[in-house]
C-alpha cells in the first residue's frame, strides 16, 4: 500500500515591511565586503531565502548553520560539506550558548584575506571589514550578533520582524556587522517549505491549521526519525496510517481525551510542536542535503 499523502495546508506569509526590508538590503550591499546568511541547521534549505543569491551576486559569502545543537550532527556535517562544495565559507553555531561563535571572526578574515591584502597595499590597513548579516525571521540572528560582539548590541526577539532599520555593530576595530531585518519571500516554492518554516517557528503556527500541520509533521517524523516517535510517545508508527491517525495514536498514549471519548487532537498537536521546539524529541534535521 502506498504511503499516505500529506494533507493540503494553505501557507502564505509576506508582511508589507519585508518588501521595505529587501529594498534596504539591496541599497546597503555596496557598503559591505561580504554577506553572511544565518540558516536554521534543522532546515538548511527551507530557511534559505531564494532571493538572496541573486541579490548578493559577486559578494563573498558565508553561511552560518545556527541552532546546530538542535540538529542531527551527521546531517549537519553533510549540509556543511554541500555548502562548502558550492563555494561558501561555513560555520556551525549555537548562538544561545555561544558554541562555535568564536570561530566567526577568524572565518571572516580567511574569507576576506584578499580584501585585507588589498587594503594594506592601499595604505588602508586599519580599515575595518564590513559584513552584512542576513537571515529569515526568528533564526537567532540578533542573538548571534550579540554573542559575536560580546554585548547586547542588536535587538532580539522571538517575533518575526523585530529587527527594524539599519544597525551597524562594531565587533572590534577590524570588523563591523550590519544587522538587517529578517526577511521571507513573496511565495513559498512548495507547501513543504512553508510547513518546515512553521514547524520551526520562523512563521507563527498560530495562523495555520495546527492539527493539519502536526499531522503532516507526524508523517515527516515517521519517514526520517521513527524512533523519536517510539521513544517519546511510546508507539510504533503504522507505515500505512495517515498523519491524523498517527496524531491520534500519540494522543491515546498521552491520555488526551475529550468528553464523549474522542481524542484531543488539538492538544496533541500543540504538545507535539511544543516538544519539538523544546528539543524533547531529540536532535532532528528535517531535510536531507541530497533531497
Amino acid at each position: 500500500m502506498a504511503e499516505p499523502d500529506f494533507e493540503k495546508l494553505n501557507i502564505q506569509w509576506y508582511p508589507g515591511h519585508m518588501t521595505k526590508a529587501m529594498r534596504m538590503i539591496k541599497e546597503n550591499l555596496k557598503l559591505v565586503d561580504a554577506v553572511c546568511e544565518l540558516l536554521d541547521a534543522r532546515i538548511p534549505q527551507a530557511s534559505r531565502n531564494p532571493d538572496i543569491d541573486t541579490l548578493t551576486a559577486g559578494k563573498p559569502r558565508m553561511i552560518v548553520l545556527n541552532r546546530a545543537d538542535l540538529a542531527d550532527p551527521a546531517r549537519t556535517a553533510r549540509w556543511k560539506r554541500r555548502f562548502e562544495e558550492q563555494g561558501y565559507a561555513v560555520l556551525e553555531t549555537d548562538a544561545r550558548s555561544g558554541r562555535g561563535v568564536n570561530g566567526f571572526v577568524p572565518a571572516v578574515r580567511r574569507l576576506l584575506k584578499d580584501k585585507l591584502r588589498e587594503y594594506e597595499q592601499k595604505g588602508q590597513g586599519g580599515r575595518p571589514l564590513r559584513v552584512m548579516i542576513l537571515g529569515i525571521p526568528n533564526v537567532g540572528k540578533s542573538t548571534f550578533i550579540n554573542k559575536v560582539a560580546g554585548r547586547k548590541a542588536a535587538l532580539a526577539g522571538d517575533k518575526p520582524g523585530v529587527t527594524r532599520g539599519r544597525q551597524w555593530i562594531s565587533v572590534d576595530r577590524g570588523l563591523e556587522l550590519l544587522d538587517t531585518p529578517g526577511v521571507l519571500w513573496p511565495k513559498f516554492d512548495s507547501q513543504e517549505v512553508g510547513e518546515l518554516l512553521a514547524v520551526t517557528n520562523a512563521i507563527k503556527a498560530d495562523v495555520l491549521d495546527k492539527e493539519t500541520l502536526a499531522a503532516n509533521f507526524m508523517l515527516r517524523l515517521r519517514k526520517l526519525y521513527p524512533q523519536a516517535l517510539t521513544e517519546r510517545y511510546k508507539f510504533t508508527p503504522d507505515p500505512e496510517a495517515n498523519g491524523f491517525a498517527l496524531l491520534e495514536q500519540a494522543a491515546k498514549k498521552r491520555g488526551f481525551l475529550l468528553s464523549g471519548g474522542e481524542y484531543d487532537l488539538e492538544r496533541m498537536a500543540n504538545t507535539l510542536l511544543g516538544e519539538y521546539h523544546d528539543g524533547k524529541l531529540g536532535r532532528l534535521t528535517l531535510e536531507e542535503p541530497d533531497a
